[in-house]
Formats: C-alpha cells, structure tokens, sequence
C-alpha cells in the first residue's frame, strides 16, 4: 500500500533479459538517492512510477537495489524498460505514516498520454489522454495516480477517444518528481483511485436472490 507521495527520484542503471523469449520479464538495477536504502531490506515493496515491485537484491554502497519484472507487467505499464529513465519511488506505507496523497495499491489500471502540458502562471497545466475504460473512474475533485504521483483532477472532457483529465502541479511537484520530464506524447502509467473502483463495483453488481431451503 502507497500513498503517492513520491520519496526519491531514482534511475534504471541497468537491464538485463529473465530468459530468451518475449515471454520472460526483466531485471531491473535501479540507483536510488542517497541514503534512500538505508531502511530498506530485501522483499521490501517499492513503486517504480506507480507499479508496486519487489526488492531482489540491495548493494547499498552503489546505492542500487533489483527488481524482477515479468512480461506480463511490462506490457502493462510504461516507462520500466529503457536503461537510464528517471524513475519516481516510493516506499510501502507504514501503519504509523501520514496518508499524505490518498490510498494507493501499486497496480497499474492503464496508460494514459500526454496531451498538453505548459506553463500557467507559477504552476503547470497537465492534460492526459486516459483510455476509455477508465473514464467512469475519474471525477471533477478526485483522486487520480500519474507515475505514482498522487494528483486531483481539476477537469474532465469525455471525448470519442478516451476520456482527458487536466491537473494542476505546483512547482515543488515538478521539481521533486519525473513529472517535469513529460511532454506532449509521453506515456504515463495511471491508477485509478481505489474508493471509485468499489463504488463502481457496488452499483454494477447483479443482486443475487438466495434459494428457498428445500
């Protein structure tokens, strides 16, 4: 469980193939800040950009720490596979933490692209593309996850292609995460928030009428 509230800025050091067919997944080496590993141990939970994974190893010396991602997974999310990406982390909830953003499981619902993104006043307009499975899930006010970063959604515009949602980021939210790396056409991995997804679920069941006893 996370938060969105991004703790460090990380960087894929390396790659390497689990196997040799398209079936097989990654090992991911990710430098980490200083000092960021200090309290981590191996089977911790770290999200890469919002993707909740799994500590492999730990080299603390190098700052570095593996990650083992299937191929299932790379598929599904985007921003995980190319050597050299700044990557946002984020450590697993503790019982005793501040839920800074809102609750935040890790799994990747979809990607969404960049539709614009500028300038505006002090702040930054961003505007992404979600895919339109997902527009039922995002509301003017709530809660959306963008590369595990936790955001408000300021806007909402259903359209014939997906459904695009504006949020405003402070400067300190660029500044401290891989957010300002985006551009119009970047992919971003989303999540939706965890409380729509259950409300959803709640109004689209089918009540089921239990038997008679015989």
């Amino acid at each position: 469980m996370f938060t969105g509230i991004i703790t460090g800025v990380g960087r894929i050091a390396d790659s390497h193939a689990l196997g040799s067919s398209l079936q097989h997944g990654r090992r991911l080496a990710i430098e980490a800040p200083p000092g960021y590993l200090d309290d981590v141990g191996l089977g911790d939970s770290i999200a890469l950009n919002g993707a909740c994974m799994t500590v492999t190893t730990l080299d603390l010396p190098a700052r570095r720490f593996t990650i083992d991602i299937s191929a299932e997974s790379l598929a599904r999310t985007t921003g995980l596979g190319e050597v050299g990406r700044r990557v946002n982390l984020e450590k697993a909830l503790r019982a005793h933490d501040r839920l800074g953003g809102h609750i935040v499981s890790g799994h990747v619902d979809g990607i969404g692209t960049v539709s614009h993104f500028a300038m505006v006043g002090e702040s930054w307009e961003l505007r992404v593309l979600a895919p339109t499975a997902l527009a039922k899930y995002l509301a003017y006010k709530g809660s959306i996850t963008v590369n595990g970063v936790s955001l408000t959604v300021n806007r909402v515009d259903d359209r014939p292609d997906g459904c695009e949602f504006s949020i405003n980021l402070i400067p300190h939210t660029v500044q401290n995460t891989t957010l300002g790396d985006l551009a119009a056409g970047s992919t971003v991995n989303l999540e939706i928030d965890t409380v729509a997804r259950y409300v959803e679920r709640m109004l689209s069941a089918t009540p089921v009428t239990p038997k008679e006893p015989a």
